[in-house]
């Protein structure tokens, strides 16, 4: 089986997607799924960052490293990875723009198109928030990743 290439994607690339990123890899790995995937934003504004340290602490205490460095989506992204998810309506709408041809439109998702149950649909930016918020988002992100999981092995 082929290694699916993931690209998550948020605003800042230092909360939700290299969490997204992180969380994904480790669930993919327990069902020895492989994949490939990073984390880019829609903005270039912590380029060169690690993650938030509050999203890297929520994170860790949940067991999952979040180790990756803020970049911006490129274009080449659309020809590099099978699937773009976007965390908000927002990123979705802005990848949607960036895409050149239909067929790089068609690799866009939102990350709650694979909640089995949806509560939410879209993963909340915690950045502006205290602890829950982030509690929020690695939960959302448990949930979506696992339906991705799902996904990918049924397609």
């Amino acid at each position: 089986m082929k290694a699916a290439r993931i690209l998550f994607v948020c605003l800042g690339n230092i909360c939700r997607s290299p969490a997204a990123e992180a969380i994904f890899l480790k669930i993919a790995e327990k069902y020895k799924l492989p994949v490939d995937v990073d984390s880019a934003g829609t903005s270039a504004w912590h380029e060169g960052e690690k993650a938030d340290a509050r999203m890297r602490r929520h994170a860790k205490e949940r067991g999952y490293n979040i180790t990756s460095v803020s970049r911006k989506v490129q274009s080449s992204d659309f020809d590099d990875f099978d699937m773009i998810i976007a965390m908000d309506d927002n990123n979705y709408y802005d990848l949607k723009s960036m895409a050149q041809t239909l067929e790089h439109e068609e690799k866009i998702y939102r990350m709650s198109n694979f909640f089995s149950h949806k509560v939410y649909d879209y993963i909340p930016d915690p950045y502006y928030g205290g602890d829950a918020g982030f509690e929020l988002v690695i939960d959302l992100l448990e949930k979506g990743s696992n339906g991705l999981v799902d996904h990918l092995k049924n397609n």
